[in-house]
């Protein structure tokens, strides 16, 4: 048995080098059960790698939902589309016919339908620009990543300042921004 021991101690330590923890338990598990009844140390390490490998299987799983979860989850049209073709789609249900070419024309120059869309020099964010993009908020808390609330709150602003979609297109027309 002691010559057995320092080789299954290598072939422990090769595994967990190329396979991981949990490879290394699956395989060293089988031969510690052929180890003597009596508790050993090397068992007891068996007994903690299996306990680390599983602990690391754990923080795997939690870290891929946890990034799953931070993921922007964008609203989809009745068709399912998502992204710029989806938040277009979205926006023309929300805006008044009268008032959509200007809604359109606006968003497509501001961010191209990217409800991602941030300004690298002024920081501004989102379908309608919002400078900070935060000002969203007060249309919904969920202003980083769903269209529909930056719609909303992009028509109220426009609405709010210029009267209308048409009118702040009038001005952007002129000045290149609103």
């Amino acid at each position: 048995m002691r010559t057995a021991l320092p080789r299954l101690r290598k072939t422990a330590a090769l595994l967990a080098t190329t396979a991981g923890l949990a490879s290394l338990a699956a395989v060293a598990a089988p031969a510690a059960s052929a180890a003597p009844a009596r508790p050993t140390a090397h068992r007891l390490h068996l007994h903690h790698l299996n306990h680390t490998a599983q602990a690391a299987d754990r923080h795997a799983a939690q870290d891929t939902a946890s990034r799953a979860a931070a993921r922007p989850v964008l609203a989809t049209t009745p068709t399912g589309a998502t992204g710029a073709a989806g938040a277009r789609a979205l926006a023309q249900s929300m805006v008044p016919a009268s008032q959509w070419a200007a809604f359109d024309a606006i968003v497509s120059h501001e961010s191209g339908w990217n409800p991602g869309a941030t300004n690298a020099s002024s920081g501004a964010y989102g379908l309608g620009q919002a400078l900070p993009g935060s000002k969203m908020a007060s249309a919904g808390a969920d202003w980083r990543t769903n269209p529909a609330t930056q719609i909303r709150w992009a028509l109220d602003y426009m609405n709010s300042r210029y009267g209308s979609p048409n009118a702040a297109w009038a001005f952007w027309q002129t000045h290149h921004w609103y």
